[in-house]
């Protein structure tokens, strides 16, 4: 008799269970649609300006730096084309684009400041001690960031094109190596510390491997001051313990929901692994 009511009981559960999540509405899930990424000889200039823009605030890590914060110009919020005509123009500039004149000069002058950012440094950007003659941004086409040729092409467009310029870039031609968008798929997780290292642009802001940036503390001074939980915080919650003479809202606030948790893990075992000096 007992075994007859726990049944009963247990159907009956069954049965408001049922009916009340058929009376909640339902919600459904409606993924963006995969998108295509441009291909070699089919791309045009307005796909360029596009791929350009979604490197400048991705793989790019052009918004780490060129935001509101005062740690290099806001490209999104300056007049650039007067910007880029004043820099052109001034009596320190000699650099590719000096002797050109309208897009053809602001094409040159962009390329020119993504793989060697020290050919001209704007006064008040440059590397504490420099006097200004040391630019802080790493080449892009250099570890960490590592645009291939035709990315460069697309963010010069892209700037161009925000510029009030035609853009004039070379489009990938169907012989050239095939143009990966690096929003058409999802990246694979990391496989080691390097990876992981390379994948969320450390690097960039911190002076590790020899990169010299100056945008956060030395990684390796802050696992030996933090140890393996504060540096898993620091990274999840970088406003949480600011390091003394860094600011706040520099470092992405949203790594928590980017890296899976073995990228974290191994981010951290890759930087607990190095001396004080900065090599391991």
């Amino acid at each position: 008799m007992t075994l007859i009511r726990v049944l009963a009981f247990s159907v009956f559960v069954l049965l408001i269970y049922t009916a009340f999540a058929n009376i909640v509405p339902q919600v459904q899930s409606n993924p963006p649609e995969e998108e295509v990424a441009p291909v070699a000889g089919e791309i045009d200039m307005t796909g360029m300006v596009a791929w350009g823009e979604r490197l400048f605030s991705g793989k790019g890590t052009c918004t780490l730096c060129h935001n509101d914060l005062g740690r290099a110009p806001d490209l999104l919020a300056i007049d650039l084309q007067a910007e880029l005509t004043e820099r052109i123009h001034d009596a320190n500039y000699d650099g590719a684009a000096k002797g050109l004149s309208g897009a053809e000069a602001a094409a040159a002058y962009l390329h020119e400041s993504q793989v060697d950012p020290s050919a001209y440094v704007v006064a008040g950007f440059g590397k504490k001690g420099s006097n200004d003659t040391v630019s802080p941004m790493p080449a892009v086409n250099a570890a960490p960031i590592l645009l291939s040729s035709a990315e460069i092409n697309a963010l010069t467009a892209f700037m161009q094109d925000r510029a009030g310029f035609e853009p004039t870039v070379d489009l990938p031609g169907a012989g050239d190596t095939p143009v990966v968008d690096d929003e058409a798929e999802p990246e694979a997780p990391a496989a080691n510390g390097v990876q992981a290292i390379e994948k969320f642009s450390c690097a960039a802001c911190h002076d590790l491997e020899g990169s010299e940036a100056e945008g956060g503390p030395k990684l390796s001074e802050s696992a030996a001051r933090l140890g393996r939980d504060g540096l898993r915080h620091a990274i999840l919650v970088p406003n949480g313990e600011l390091a003394a003479g860094f600011e706040a809202d520099v470092m992405p606030q949203d790594y928590g929901a980017q890296m899976r948790a073995s990228e974290l893990e191994l981010i951290v075992d890759y930087l607990m692994g190095l001396k004080a000096g900065g090599t391991e």
